[in-house]
C-alpha cells in the first residue's frame, strides 16, 4: 500500500434500511482493522449535505457512495454504484485479486449488475422499518448527524 493510501479515509454513504446495506457495513466493520472506514445513513443530513455538495440529489437512497477523502490536501471524490464497492473492497485484505478482476470490466457493465441487484435489494436481502443502531463498540464508526 502506498503511502499517499494510507492517508485516505473513506465514508461509505449507505441506506440505512437496507438489509443489504447493513450487511455490507458489518462486513466491512469486521475486516477494517485499521478503522478507515466511517459509515452514515443516506437519510442522515450529514449524507445529504455531501450528496448535494457533489452536485447529487440529496434524497437518492437509492446508490451505495462511497466518499474517499485525501488528508492533508483535503481533497475529497465520490464514488457511487459499482466504483463504490469496489473502492471498499479494494482496501479489505483478501479482495485485491477480485478488484483487478473488476476493474478490467467496463463501468457501464458493472453498474448494470448493482442496478441490478439495487432495484431487488429489499425483496431479497429485507427493509427495516428504522435504520438499525449499531452496537456500543463501532458506535464511534457511525457519523449519527
Amino acid at each position: 500500500m502506498s503511502q499517499g493510501a494510507a492517508r485516505e479515509r473513506f465514508i461509505i454513504l449507505y441506506d440505512g434500511l437496507c438489509g443489504l446495506c447493513n450487511r455490507l457495513n458489518r462486513f466491512v466493520l469486521k475486516r477494517d482493522h485499521e478503522g478507515r472506514f466511517r459509515f452514515a445513513s443516506l437519510q442522515s443530513e450529514f449524507a445529504r449535505a455531501i450528496l448535494i455538495r457533489h452536485r447529487r440529489s440529496g434524497t437518492d437512497v437509492n446508490t451505495l457512495y462511497v466518499l474517499r477523502e485525501v488528508s492533508p490536501a483535503g481533497r475529497e471524490e465520490l464514488l457511487s454504484k459499482s466504483e463504490a464497492v469496489v473502492a471498499i473492497l479494494d482496501q479489505l485484505r483478501g479482495w485485491r485479486l477480485w478488484v483487478r478482476f473488476v476493474r478490467i470490466l467496463p463501468t457501464a457493465l458493472t453498474d448494470f449488475g448493482y442496478d441490478l441487484i439495487a432495484k431487488n435489494r429489499y425483496r431479497i436481502f429485507g427493509k427495516y422499518e428504522v435504520c438499525p443502531l449499531p452496537s456500543s463498540s463501532e458506535r464511534d464508526r457511525f457519523i449519527q448527524i
